[in-house]
């Protein structure tokens, strides 16, 4: 099922392959300044998601999850790309301890992993992206993934997948 609106897309990802195609659709709309938060259980492809848009947008190194360290930095299509995995953090605190504040500075594009760990801390997310398992009980492999663009610069994001 397909399903969208001027500010919500939602589709299903059959396979990685399905993913990638995906990515590679939405990399073009990735514009500086960006923040995008990422949502979903543990396991169901975020940090894939994020390795399929950095390839996407022409990184071509190793895209490690950043579950240990926080923070990957990459640099792609031009831009400086912050992966945040905050899955770690025990309260929001540990967010202005890491000294992350400073990463948010209008130039960088910001994709981030568990971003509730941080509460009101973050800047708000331009859009926000959640995928799912479709079903456990079929063992489908398949995933959904729904988009939702908050702010203007994440409207036009998404129009770059609606054209």
């Amino acid at each position: 099922m397909h399903n969208q609106n001027n500010s919500r897309i939602s589709l299903p990802l059959d396979d990685e392959v399905a993913t990638v195609a995906f990515a590679a659709r939405l990399a073009p709309g990735i514009k500086p300044g960006m923040v995008i938060y990422l949502h979903g259980d543990l396991g169901v492809g975020k940090t894939t998601f994020v390795r399929a848009l950095l390839h996407a947008m022409g990184y071509i190194g190793r895209v490690k999850s950043p579950t240990y360290t926080l923070l990957e930095l990459y640099q792609a299509g031009g831009l400086h790309l912050c992966h945040f995995d905050l899955y770690r953090f025990h309260d929001a605190d540990e967010w202005d301890d890491a000294g992350f504040r400073d990463e948010f500075d209008g130039r960088n594009v910001h994709l981030v992993e568990w971003p509730e760990k941080a509460q009101d801390l973050l800047p708000q997310a331009d859009m926000e992206i959640t995928i799912k398992i479709l079903s456990t009980e079929t063992m489908c492999n398949g995933r959904n993934i729904e988009v939702r663009a908050i702010s203007q610069m994440g409207k036009e994001c998404l129009e770059t997948l609606q054209s």
